[in-house]
């Protein structure tokens, strides 16, 4: 949800006036300026939505079935769209009254309270922001590793090495300066997920037609203002791709492998002896393809990171890449960087933890907040069917909430046996 703040300031920002300008802090002034259009807005949007993640998506319709697995999807699709639109109708009602507001922190303490807005939604935030940052460094080291063993079967180097290496790499793209500056990078993380996906896509259905099919016959088996308009093209451009790939990559690589899809359908590529059962060209441009946008990903969740740091660091009345400002910037990026890459390092099975995070912070953020947010500004006396959708959202998603809390935190509990520090998944 904060990127979808982000991108309602990408928009609206070049309205600001020179007067108001000075008025900012220097984490809205230097992060989170912008002339975007609602083309960037769309880029932005995508790059934090569709990710390499969508790649696991066949395992879990394994565990689901066809019915409850697709029926997840589109309530997911069509509450998230519904979610981001409520916020922007929240926003456009404040600037309406002259609260223009730039984070999503400061909305829920206009809206919320400053209780809920400090200690809440802040801390959640910057929490959920620096977890996919260390996600995004460890699966990046994870395909690295996939690519290297795909060439070298019996190769030496461990995980933490390939970790290195991507937050080496991460440490580069962390000194990027703003979140308009991602728009190019963010255009071509949109391209790739599209190629990757259609690629797994096909891959699933040709390993099915032409492995898995013969095994079955043998072995009888298995912007600019108004931001509102603007904010609704960028959100139906994101939604078009999110539709097109989740759906493709859940439904042909159930459809191919059934139960047997595994956690990545990736692993599914492979035979029991090794061998690659696509083309090992295609198999790697898949990879090298989920790499860049998983760079381009961790950089979009590392901007709100990089915002409360400026606003700490930085000095709003020296220009942005003055001396005083650049150091700072360049230090506080890389530690925190490399205290993710370390944390990467250290706890590869930082999945577990990272599930405990996202029941907790992303459930509540992305379908409940919205919600709230939106009765809580305009109550039941406008637009009550709005009003009484809201709450049954708010409803089933606290269920779902603590339903997947309290999943988490067993899962941990099985894990923890297995649990060792830098451990060469």
């Amino acid at each position: 949800m904060e990127e979808k703040m982000e991108c309602d300031q990408n928009i609206s920002v070049e309205s600001i006036s020179e007067a108001d300008q000075k008025q900012l802090d220097a984490g809205a002034l230097f992060v989170l300026k912008s002339k975007g259009s609602w083309l960037h807005c769309g880029y932005h949007l995508t790059t934090s939505i569709v990710a390499p993640g969508l790649l696991t998506l066949p395992f879990s319709l394994a565990k689901m079935g066809w019915g409850a697995g697709v029926a997840y999807l589109l309530v997911a699709a069509v509450v998230t769209f519904y979610s981001y639109n409520l916020i922007s109708l929240v926003l456009e009602h404040h600037a309406q009254q002259g609260n223009r507001l730039l984070r999503f922190r400061d909305l829920a303490r206009l809206v919320l309270g400053s209780f809920w807005g400090r200690y809440y939604i802040g801390p959640m935030q910057l929490i959920l922001c620096l977890a996919s940052v260390v996600g995004g460094i460890l699966l990046a080291g994870i395909t690295l590793k996939a690519m290297y063993l795909a060439e070298k079967p019996h190769g030496t180097m461990k995980l933490y090495e390939f970790i290195a290496f991507a937050g080496l790499f991460m440490l580069l793209l962390a000194q990027i300066p703003s979140f308009h500056s991602l728009r190019h990078l963010n255009l071509v993380s949109l391209i790739l997920c599209l190629v990757y996906s259609a690629c797994a896509t096909a891959s699933s259905i040709y390993i099915d037609f032409y492995f898995y099919n013969i095994l079955k016959l043998i072995l009888q088996a298995t912007v600019a203002p108004p931001v509102k308009g603007k904010m609704f093209k960028g959100l139906c451009l994101c939604y078009v791709v999110v539709i097109s790939t989740f759906f493709s990559v859940a439904i042909a690589g159930y459809w191919a492998f059934g139960n047997q899809a595994q956690s990545n359908i990736l692993s599914n590529f492979f035979a029991s002896d090794g061998s690659v059962l696509v083309p090992k060209s295609l198999y790697m441009m898949i990879n090298f393809f989920c790499i860049v946008q998983i760079f381009a990903v961790s950089v979009v969740y590392l901007q709100p990171t990089n915002e409360v740091l400026e606003q700490l660091l930085a000095d709003p009345k020296k220009h942005q890449y003055s001396p005083r400002n650049v150091i700072p910037r360049i230090i506080s990026r890389s530690l925190v960087v490399a205290f993710s890459t370390l944390i990467a390092a250290m706890i590869p099975f930082f999945g577990d933890l990272t599930a405990l995070i996202g029941a907790f912070a992303i459930l509540p953020m992305d379908f409940m907040i919205p919600a709230v947010m939106y009765n809580i500004t305009f109550g039941s006396s406008e637009r009550k069917a709005i009003y009484w959708v809201n709450i049954v959202i708010i409803t089933v998603f606290s269920g779902l909430t603590v339903l997947g809390c309290i999943s988490s935190v067993r899962q941990i509990a099985l894990d923890a046996k297995s649990y060792k520090l830098f451990a060469n998944l």
